[in-house]
């Protein structure tokens, strides 16, 4: 063999495929790129976790229809609770009505204000453009829109 392709044992190669390519790294070297990699692995792990949790943990706000009355062809009345971690924070929720066919024929937003129960039960009528056949709270949330807050 001759030196140009490294084949000779002369100490480190001077040209050829393996001056260019060196066959084996330092142990140091793949030490460094296995923290490296683990390290990157539990952030991202640590991250994932985290938006999992905010995404479909328990949320500060939550409605749920308990009850609903058909008032006329054009009114609904719809009970329902709402619970939420901090109760001296107000809610605004929304409450909507739904045709046979399932369309959305009317939708109301309601504030419910801050007490002393983290559980408070509320009642509101919807109006619709067609005859309803059911009540249901769509969501609630601790921001309530400027429009809902009363004037000081």
């Amino acid at each position: 063999m001759s030196t140009s392709d490294g084949g000779a044992d002369q100490g480190a190669p001077r040209s050829g495929p393996k001056a260019t390519y060196p066959t084996e790294r330092s142990p140091k070297s793949r030490k460094r790129w296995f923290y490296f990699l683990v390290v990157l692995v539990v952030v991202i792990s640590a991250a994932v976790a985290y938006i999992a949790f905010r995404k479909l943990g328990d949320p500060e706000v939550s409605g749920q229809a308990t009850g609903y009355e058909l008032l006329s062809p054009d009114r609904v009345a719809v009970q329902f609770t709402v619970n939420r971690d901090d109760p001296s924070q107000a809610v605004a929720c929304v409450a909507r009505a739904r045709a046979k066919d399932g369309s959305e024929v009317g939708r109301r937003e309601v504030v419910i204000p801050g007490s002393r129960e983290t559980q408070v039960g509320a009642r509101t009528i919807v109006s619709t453009s067609e005859p309803p056949v059911i009540g249901e709270i769509f969501g609630c949330s601790t921001s309530v829109p400027p429009y809902l807050k009363p004037a000081a």
